[in-house]
């Protein structure tokens, strides 16, 4: 009877010693892909457990946390949701993360490794440290300017401080709010359905995922292209510039909306926006120079992160001269974002450089000790300094007396160029009115701001819409609501 008390107890061993081995086997080897088993709601429910971190602008929270006292616990939660939207993006239980709610998801989350102090702790215990903060380079003035001017429009504004690249303001029109995707219950999927389906979308990101023809305003980078070159030596001397201008190699004929543009000098020509003279200028830079000033600016770049990524802006790498005088005008294939094109007004008014846009100054724990930070940025020589001084100048002249007056600040000195783009077949569509410009107070030593407005209103009358009586008044806005900081 002992013998097979002691044979039952050895197979009672074996098997408790298989039991411990398959344990280990699970934790240790298994357990990513029992982690990562779409059927495991185990890490979802440990992920909304706890508050996420929140979202600060100028040190004040725009996002939170609910608690819903149900299984997935928390939900997202946001402060000004249509101000903020095109920054913070949304953080949903049933539609996952965008824009920085993904791109800083691990610190909000609480799943990054540098919010851990004692990480083996923290995989012994399975728990996750509280979420981390993100602190964000906004200016709450500026990007309520900007939001306030777009009001009843479609369109965006990018607004950076040129000498470090910080961005300002960031906002597109129409917007919605991200608290409406937050859960998981019948009234968010009704949101994700009319939301997707509203042929305005306002969930585009229309200020760094939405590329336009930028039209007049790339002549800021055709009139550098053209000083660099030495093409042009004196801004005041005549062009060889006729008027209309026949395409290279075609019949076709470029015109001019106003008149006095038949051999301008470039100061004049820029001032009033004559297409024929960039045109021909962009003919005589050539393709190679062109191509290579556009991309210093930032063109055809398609690693640009904010830290979200950003549509890429194109200035076409091979065309025949008839389109390389089109794109020289902002026209053909050339596309660019509003954040590229404040990019390049930026470049104007810090010296011919341009630094890398960030939208994240640093992020901490919750307790506020740095995780990370901006830190310095190397900056890219798009012109020469002399020629940034020269196109300093010339876009002070628009705004002083020429098509971009409705920018002007009392007490500030304000550069800007105005832009209508056609689109549509034919150039059936309503043009999108643009204007770039920057900004400097009388007491400051270098421009504090530099913006770009893009308004695509449908609504408006065809004749109605242009740079300088649309978009130029919003980019007023923002700018002195930065200058007045």
């Amino acid at each position: 009877m002992t013998k097979y008390i002691r044979h039952a107890a050895v197979f009672c061993a074996l098997l408790l010693v298989a039991l411990l081995v398959n344990a280990v086997r699970v934790q240790l080897f298994q357990a990513g892909p029992y982690d990562g088993n779409t059927a495991n709601r185990r890490t979802t429910i440990a992920r909304y457990g706890q508050p996420r971190g929140d979202i600060l602008v100028d040190g004040r929270p725009v996002t939170g946390s609910r608690d819903t006292q149900e299984q997935l616990r928390y939900e997202r939660t946001y402060s000004d949701g249509p101000l903020y939207a095109p920054v913070t993006g949304f953080a949903s239980q049933q539609y996952g993360t965008t824009l920085l709610e993904h791109a800083e998801d691990g610190v909000l989350a609480g799943t990054d490794p540098l919010l851990a102090p004692f990480p083996l702790w923290s995989d012994l215990t399975r728990g996750l440290p509280p979420g981390g903060k993100v602190v964000t380079t906004l200016d709450p003035a500026a990007q309520r300017a900007a939001y306030t001017g777009l009001a009843g429009r479609k369109g965006a504004v990018a607004a950076i401080e040129p000498s470090t690249g910080r961005i300002l303001a960031l906002v597109s029109a129409p917007s919605y709010d991200p608290a409406e995707l937050s859960g998981n219950g019948p009234a968010t999927k009704a949101a994700w359905a009319r939301l997707n389906s509203d042929p305005d979308k306002p969930m585009l990101n229309r200020a760094v995922r939405q590329t336009y023809p930028p039209g007049s305003t790339f002549k800021v980078v055709t009139a550098a292209a053209a000083l660099d070159a030495n093409v042009i030596t004196d801004v005041d001397a005549p062009t060889d510039s006729p008027d209309p201008y026949t395409l290279p190699g075609t019949t076709t004929r470029l015109t001019n909306e106003g008149d006095g543009c038949a051999g301008a000098s470039l100061r004049e020509a820029f001032k009033w926006s004559c297409n024929t003279v960039f045109a021909k200028l962009g003919v005589d830079v050539g393709d190679d120079d062109m191509v290579a000033t556009a991309q210093a600016f930032g063109f055809n770049d398609g690693e640009l992160r904010i830290p979200f990524s950003a549509a890429t802006s194109t200035f076409d790498t091979s065309v025949d001269r008839a389109q390389l005088a089109l794109s020289s005008i902002g026209q053909y294939n050339t596309r660019a974002t509003p954040l590229q094109m404040a990019m390049v007004s930026a470049a104007v008014a810090n010296g011919g450089q341009v630094r890398p846009p960030y939208l994240v100054e640093r992020t901490t724990s919750r307790s506020g000790g740095t995780v990370a930070a901006a830190g310095s940025r190397p900056a890219r020589q798009a012109m020469n300094p002399a020629t940034a001084v020269r196109m300093r100048e010339l876009m002070t002249d628009v705004v002083k007396d020429g098509t971009g007056t409705n920018a002007a600040i009392r007490g500030a000195i304000v550069g800007g160029k105005t832009g209508t783009a056609q689109h549509g077949l034919g150039n059936s569509g309503t043009p999108y009115a643009w204007f770039v410009s920057w900004a400097q107070g009388e007491q400051d030593l270098e421009p504090k701001v530099a913006v770009a407005v893009v308004v695509e209103d449908a609504s408006a009358n065809r004749g109605e819409i242009s740079g300088g009586g649309d978009a130029a008044p919003i980019a007023r806005a923002v700018m002195q609501a930065v200058l007045a900081r």
